[in-house]
């Protein structure tokens, strides 16, 4: 018998389509006869009870705002008639409850790079990154002339990223950018890198050296244009000398404690926190019961459910800490006249999502119900294993960007609407719905719609758990498939 609707929460007086309902549709809701007033297309909300104006509608257990207008039991709930309850900034409470997961622990390994320093990674690229807008051009062409010598053979990829800062940047701004950039330079992912700067920018390349720290100078090479001949003749120098190094690194089995893995949704629909998120949640309890990593970030997409969040941080420092970083995000909307329920997306709400708390409630559940064990600002490189949330934006490129630069070896990237992009790291897309899936089988690698048809959550994880490690020991997702790569900084201050 297909499943036509689902409620998710016994608590809930809406429930959420599953295929799209016609006006006049008789339905048995909690053994109460319901009859739709109007047509509520797949993923959309349908009300349980009559509303009167400012009634909370509770979805996910928790409201996500209030009718804006009286509704009758039977028609269709969406941002026409449910308002946010987000205002400004808040005062919260530590409630801590226990986090503790009861998974076994399994032994199990991928293959993996494992790197000087003891690091390892799940790619060994040869990555070109400009220390300024400026080179851009140099960066791609070294990068092309490379692949073109070598086909590329011996390596999984050579890449360039090229971006539009390192110059004219002041403050926190111009440390966001270097700090991204450093990320990227030390990230084990990479088995080489050439650092391409100009000479005369703000991101001084020896300042941005000393700024780096330890590195690997057999791995890790410098060029400022400007104090060069030729500088494509020089690029491909250091770049032969790279590429020997880094063509001859092998895989070995690596514990799977040892995997860092980033949690990211985007073009968000109704089925999001349904299919899609709440594997990722899954998973990510799994992998920190194993001794793993997993990081949330995308802080304005918490707004709502930022408390569920809070009482679970291991102590109330972390507690503390969690607070800041979601006040700071709330106050940076303030500072700029905008209200911090600004938000969702027009194809989030064609999804079938109505509030940032409706988005909110979904989005949190990627990252399960373990303990909150760090918190990073932007930039900011990983330093404990468990779930750590991240500063960063909700917007897909930056918050995928910010993923990778903390140290995460991929990105699981959910979406309802679709989208090919691809960060610096593995940007696994894994789809809410399986027309989604059908229709775009070049940009989705992984089908959670399936849930709600004829699979359980579980029987899908252990899937879910063995495409992870194949592609953490080689397997390549879409983006990469395709070379669709590339990095976006958080711009925050002015240009000179």
């Amino acid at each position: 018998m297909e499943t036509k609707y689902l409620k998710i929460n016994p608590e809930d007086n809406v429930a959420v389509a599953i295929v799209t309902l016609p006006a006049g549709e008789r339905i048995i809701v909690d053994n109460q006869k319901i009859i739709l007033n109007e047509e509520v297309p797949a993923g959309h909300k349908f009300a349980l009870k009559d509303f009167a104006e400012g009634d909370q509608v509770i979805k996910y257990g928790y409201p996500i705002g209030h009718a804006s207008h009286a509704q009758k039991q039977g028609d269709w709930m969406n941002e026409n008639n449910i308002k946010t309850n987000l205002s400004g900034l808040l005062e919260y409470t530590y409630h801590p409850v226990d986090a503790s997961l009861n998974i076994p622990y399994r032994g199990l390994t991928f293959k993996g790079y494992r790197r000087k320093n003891g690091d390892v990674g799940v790619r060994n690229e040869i990555w070109i990154i400009p220390t300024v807008g400026c080179v851009n051009g140099v960066v791609n062409q070294l990068a092309e002339a490379l692949r073109q010598e070598t086909g590329g053979k011996g390596v999984d990829a050579i890449m360039a990223y090229p971006h539009n800062y390192g110059c004219s940047q002041l403050g926190d701004d111009h440390e966001n950018t270097k700090k991204i950039l450093r990320d990227m330079v030390l990230h084990p992912n990479a088995g080489a890198v050439l650092v391409v700067g100009l000479g005369c920018e703000n991101n001084q390349p020896d300042i941005f050296r000393e700024f780096i720290g330890p590195y690997d100078n057999e791995r890790v090479k410098f060029m400022v244009t400007q104090k060069v001949g030729d500088e494509f003749e020089e690029g491909m120098k250091l770049l032969r000398e790279l590429y020997a190094k880094a063509s001859q690194d092998v895989r070995e089995d690596v514990p799977l404690s040892e995997l860092r893995i980033g949690l990211k949704c985007g073009g968000s629909d109704g089925f999001s926190g349904i299919t899609a998120n709440p594997l990722l949640g899954m998973f990510s309890d799994f992998l920190v019961a194993q001794g793993g990593t997993s990081v949330l970030t995308e802080v304005p997409e918490m707004f709502g459910a930022e408390t569920i969040l809070m009482n679970r941080c291991r102590n109330k420092e972390l507690f503390k800490q969690t607070v800041t970083l979601i006040n700071d995000f709330k106050a940076y909307f303030l500072s700029h006249g905008e209200p911090v329920g600004e938000n969702p997306s027009p194809g989030n709400k064609a999804g079938g999502i109505s509030t940032l708390e409706d988005k909110a409630l979904g989005c949190t559940q990627k990252c399960g119900k373990s303990y909150v064990e760090g918190v990073m600002a932007y930039g900011d490189r990983l330093q404990v294993k468990g779930l750590n949330l991240l500063s960063a934006p909700g917007n897909d490129l930056v918050a995928a960007t910010a993923l990778a630069s903390c140290g995460c070896h991929m990105v699981l990237f959910t979406t309802g609407r679709g989208t090919p992009f691809g960060t610096y790291v593995p940007t696994m897309k894994i789809s809410t719905n399986s027309t989604l899936a059908k229709n775009k089988p070049g940009w989705i690698d992984f089908n959670a719609g399936v849930i709600v048809e004829n699979e359980s959550m579980e029987t899908t994880c252990e899937r879910f758990i063995d495409y992870i490690i194949r592609v953490a020991s080689g397997e390549f997702v879409n983006n990469e498939k395709k070379g669709y790569k590339e990095i976006a900084i958080f711009k925050t201050g002015v240009t000179l």
